[in-house]
């Protein structure tokens, strides 16, 4: 078993006014050889974007990207025609493929939005761009993992499709229970961050925002210290 531990303290951080960010992984002006990714996730930034401001139109490409709303809603825009609001309890899919533009908004006047977004690298260059978002059932994650993305061609549940062998889960543990996941490969690692709470890992303690990467095992068990809210993002390692 290889591991990896990330403690909250350490991630990059940037401070723009309207908007704060936390990268766990080298981005934009944060850059460390050594944090350049986990496997085939490559981004991960906690995002928290002040009232009546937002990401202008931007574009991207190749990548497949994820986020996920922990605090308030964000106006999405892109030039596929999709235009909607991502709330907390849903998720948003891109595959970003040949090409595609957008935008995302704080449309309050008074509330913050806190989002955590997601790269996860393809492993098929060029597709045609895809959006799909969906509402998940919190109860369906109560002390046991939900799936929320999945390969495309193995998708699963009511889980979104990525073009990557990826797949992301999430939980919200009571105290003292414990939650056990089977790799589906070999290959594949597991990427634990903590969105609030206390766990222990492979006798590893982590707190709100701390993570972990696990890598070369066929099973991973979880045990929350406190009541907990975790994604968990498993990719191929190479």
């Amino acid at each position: 078993m290889k591991t990896i531990i990330h403690k909250s303290g350490t991630r990059g951080y940037a401070d723009h006014g309207w908007l704060k960010s936390h990268h766990t992984f080298s981005f934009a002006g944060y850059q460390d050889p050594d944090r350049m990714n986990f496997g085939m996730l490559r981004v991960l930034n906690d995002d928290l974007v002040q009232p009546k401001m937002g990401f202008g139109t931007h574009p991207h490409q190749n990548m497949e990207i994820i986020s996920i709303p922990l605090k308030g809603a964000l106006s999405h825009k892109d030039s596929m025609g999709n235009k909607r609001a991502i709330e907390v309890g849903e998720i948003q899919v891109m595959s970003a493929g040949t090409g595609l533009t957008h935008s995302e908004f704080n449309d309050s006047k008074t509330d913050e939005v806190n989002f955590l977004q997601l790269w996860i690298i393809p492993e098929e260059m060029n597709v045609q761009p895809n959006y799909e978002q969906r509402k998940f059932d919190e109860a369906q994650r109560k002390n046991r993992l939900q799936t929320v993305v999945a390969p495309k061609d193995k998708l699963e549940g009511n889980a979104l499709p990525v073009s990557q062998q990826a797949y992301i889960y999430r939980t919200t543990m009571d105290s003292d229970t414990n939650v056990e996941l089977n790799l589906k490969s070999e290959n594949n690692g597991l990427y634990v961050f903590v969105v609030d709470g206390k766990i222990a890992v492979d006798n590893n303690m982590l707190s709100k925002r701390d993570a972990i990467g696990i890598s070369g095992v066929e099973q991973v068990s979880i045990t929350a210290e406190q009541n907990s809210e975790l994604v968990i993002i498993e990719v191929p390692m190479t």
